[in-house]
């Protein structure tokens, strides 16, 4: 197992560093930047967007030859978490949720006539995109194999029925990935679904609403759609019928890493935010950085951080190598989505009050850190998929695979 970098990604990072300090970390401290959701304007973002283009630090997921950065997993995971240093850095470089992992599926799995009509708007930041999969109950969240939304063949067509929630980005969506079922029969769940791609100009369906929640939102929110015959051409279905379950785990499984080596660059800006304020700050005659109670908080949240970084490191070296990784996957989503909260509570607690008010981010990282531990799979259910891989594994569970 080799986690080292080139010297190249090393330099690419230093440059990146840069751009998130001179030109990103300053847009935060202007409200006007701001839009009613907490995120960063859309207009904002995309002026910012042509620079980093320009910097050549733009879709570093993405092969070079459709206009990306090409690089591996491993390479993601330095840059990715110098991205977001900034609450706005991921979304300038393009590699925010849930375009990036919308990107890397369609990179991977859409025919070449598919890449140029749906990957390659998103790809130049000319589209949003969004992935249809969660539905309310009694359809499918954690588990796919529940999905109820229906996709039925007329023709050279197929007509989609149904209802999805939770769908982050719809509302500033312009291509989106469906999953929904092709197979009615409800005990054929690994080849029941299938996946497909619409337009939101195509007729036949609506959002709902925009669902209010803790905040800040992402771009584009999540929201609640209906599907009430919306038709579909077959040459815009991905994979063959029946692939839809493939499709999501090809999907999900670097997405869930890509959020930890995001989630890596807010918990280190969490520490740095209590570590500014600790290292100035005065009580009872003596730095609150000083005090041993600071710095066992201080020293604990540097070892978590660490302990993700190797976790997320081993996952990214795994899906380079063609493995699935969803064991060590698994694993970086608990750990990483913990640390975050803790980091984000810890920079509030060391700030006081001032970490409670707006003065800082550490409020704003605080309430987007507590869906870390639900999106992309709730904690529980990574622990589950866990204690699955030990009941069959035993002392395998931790081989080092030599």
């Amino acid at each position: 197992m080799d986690y080292q970098v080139s010297d190249s990604v090393v330099a690419l990072c230093e440059k990146a560093a840069s751009f998130i300090e001179e030109r990103v970390i300053p847009l935060e401290q202007n409200p006007d930047n701001f839009n009613e959701y907490e995120n960063l304007k859309l207009s904002v973002r995309d002026e910012m967007r042509a620079e980093a283009r320009k910097a050549g630090i733009w879709a570093p997921q993405i092969s070079k030859s459709r206009g990306g950065m090409g690089l591996a997993m491993l390479e993601q995971s330095a840059l990715y978490e110098v991205a977001n240093r900034s609450i706005f850095g991921p979304c300038i470089f393009n590699c925010a949720a849930p375009d990036d992992g919308n990107m890397r599926v369609l990179e991977r799995v859409a025919t070449e006539d598919q890449k140029d009509r749906w990957l390659d708007p998103i790809v130049a930041g000319k589209v949003n995109s969004s992935f249809v999969m969660t539905e309310p109950h009694p359809g499918g969240g954690s588990d796919p194999g529940m999905i109820q939304t229906r996709a039925e063949k007329v023709g050279n067509k197929w007509k989609i029925h149904g209802d999805k929630w939770f769908i982050s980005a719809a509302d500033v969506a312009d291509h989106f990935i469906l999953m929904a079922r092709t197979d009615q029969n409800q005990d054929e769940k690994r080849r029941a679904l299938s996946a497909f791609m619409f337009h939101r100009d195509q007729p036949g369906w609506r959002i709902v609403r925009r669902i209010e929640n803790m905040g800040p939102d992402e771009h584009g929110g999540v929201c609640e759609l209906e599907f009430d015959g919306l038709e579909i051409d077959d040459s815009d279905r991905l994979m063959e019928v029946g692939d839809g379950l493939r499709i999501t785990q090809i999907r999900l499984g670097p997405a869930r890493l890509t959020h930890c080596m995001r989630w890596l660059g807010l918990a280190k800006r969490c520490m740095e935010i209590a570590a500014e304020y600790t290292s100035r700050r005065e009580g009872f005659g003596m730095l609150l950085a000083d005090r041993e109670s600071v710095q066992l908080k201080m020293g604990e949240l540097a070892h978590d951080i660490a302990v993700g970084r190797h976790l997320t490191a081993h996952a990214a070296w795994k899906l380079d190598q063609g493995d699935f990784a969803r064991k060590e996957v698994s694993m970086a989503k608990i750990h990483v989505a913990d640390t975050l909260n803790k980091a984000a509570d810890t920079a509030i607690q060391l700030n006081g009050a001032r970490g409670y008010s707006k003065d800082t981010l550490a409020q704003w990282i605080y309430r987007y850190a507590r869906c870390a531990r639900i999106v992309d799979g709730a904690s529980e259910v990574h622990k589950m998929v866990l204690a699955r891989f030990y009941a069959k594994e035993g002392d395998d569970f931790w081989t080092w695979g030599v």
